[in-house]
């Protein structure tokens, strides 16, 4: 096989210490190897990063072991070339590895091209990446609590949640507050019709019935006035975290131009926007294509076939971030009537397809499309746009017209008769 590079290196990684070995290939095919092991401590990196340039060694492979490759990849980045390794296309075989066989035969792949490395993106997009994803965390932790919630008012008889569209509106929490506060379970009515706004004002009658007779302890009620603690806590964190986004976003007007240029894509909001940048960069030329960023976003179809027999081909597990930001962005883009582009096409694919299956390449769509925006700074324009938002008085000329044509090619074969021509 052809030797891709010279002189590399392949890293072992684990927490507390790492294996690297050397490769460097002189003549012919069979390299000389030369092993070491270094701490993960800062000065020990700096002693493997200054043992690597001693040798000439400027390639580094090493897989993505959880966290533990950050703190080598942030030393070794600015004057060394690290590729990062899916641990499942470098795994060696059981029953014949130890942490020095392994960075060799990391060594050995890498030496003759045998290794993809991660998209790994530059250290302001990382950290932007580090905020985005801790915001969705905290927002599903407080989705978390606000099942929590609404299941603790159901245990205890109270029906609000079928009655009010909002259980966390300002009537509907003004109404829990108040039953929160009595020490027995009778309410009154007066009271209650006071809280009601708006609209819900019709609903009196509903909204007393769904509340009479509920059964509630001091117990539970201690339990659900921590759960709304915690609710608010983490709504504050989350606008803190939205500021500290906000101000990363505005030290760079290219990230605040990329953003509000992908917002013209229907379907993307602004949060949304920010997740997509946060994942993909701005920089497309780390992938030479959009199938391949598609791919490494996990909208791609697997390929699983043996002996002529094709098995599950469903989307792979990648882009655990990136896939749910689009697919919600896909959910707002078909419910647009401003642009009906993305709708017509999951119309048409949804009857063929499913529902699932429409709306994931529906997705795939809008993260093509971020990709030609960002690569040639083009604006969003589809090329069969106009066969949708094409006016009626033009979608009926182009009709009459395909209409004269298929005539016209079906009489030169013969297949209709000639227009016979009108008598003056």
């Amino acid at each position: 096989m052809k030797v891709t590079y010279k002189t590399c290196c392949g890293v072992d990684v684990h927490k507390s210490f790492l294996v690297a070995t050397i490769i460097t290939t002189t003549g012919g095919i069979q390299p000389s190897y030369q092993k070491k092991r270094f701490s993960t401590f800062n000065n020990s990196i700096l002693e493997f990063k200054h043992w690597l340039l001693e040798n000439d060694c400027h390639d580094v492979c090493m897989e993505s072991t959880g966290k533990y490759w950050v703190p080598v990849f942030n030393l070794l980045e600015d004057e060394i070339n690290v590729t990062i390794a899916n641990p499942k296309w470098v795994k060696a075989v059981k029953g014949n590895k130890d942490d020095t066989k392994d960075s060799k035969w990391i060594g050995d792949l890498f030496r003759l091209g045998l290794v993809k490395g991660r998209y790994i993106p530059c250290k302001k997009i990382r950290i932007l990446r580090e905020y985005t994803r801790y915001r969705y965390k905290l927002v599903s932790c407080r989705s978390s609590e606000k099942n929590r919630y609404q299941n603790a008012l159901t245990v205890c008889n109270v029906a609000l949640d079928s009655v009010v569209s909002d259980i966390f509106g300002k009537s509907s929490t003004s109404i829990i507050d108040y039953l929160l506060e009595q020490t027995d379970n009778s309410i009154n009515h007066e009271e209650i019709a006071s809280k009601l706004l708006r609209r819900l004002k019709s609903k009196e009658d509903a909204v007393i019935e769904s509340i009479e007779g509920y059964q509630m302890t001091d117990p539970q009620k201690y339990r659900m006035r921590l759960v709304r603690a915690h609710m608010d806590y983490i709504t504050a964190e989350i606008n803190d975290v939205d500021r500290e986004i906000e101000k990363l976003i505005s030290s760079d007007p290219d990230y605040e131009n990329a953003i509000q240029f992908l917002m013209t894509i229907p379907g993307v909001k602004r949060d949304s926007a920010i997740t997509i940048i946060s994942e993909i960069g701005i920089d497309m030329s780390q992938f030479c294509s959009s199938k391949r960023l598609c791919c490494w976003a996990g909208l791609v179809p697997g390929s699983n076939e043996s002996g002529g027999k094709k098995k599950s081909v469903r989307i792979t597990r990648a882009g655990v971030y990136l896939k749910p930001a689009l697919v919600q962005c896909a959910h707002a883009a078909v419910k647009s009537e401003k642009s009906p582009y993305y709708k017509k096409k999951y119309e048409s694919l949804m009857k063929r397809r499913g529902k699932k299956r429409a709306i994931v390449a529906i997705a795939r769509m809008i993260l093509t499309a971020i990709y030609q925006m960002l690569s040639t700074g083009e604006a969003w324009n589809p090329s069969d746009l106009y066969k949708i938002d094409m006016p009626e008085a033009l979608l009926e000329k182009q009709k009459a017209k395909a209409i004269k044509q298929a005539m016209k090619l079906l009489q030169r074969e013969g297949l209709y008769p000639p227009l016979e021509p009108i008598a003056s």
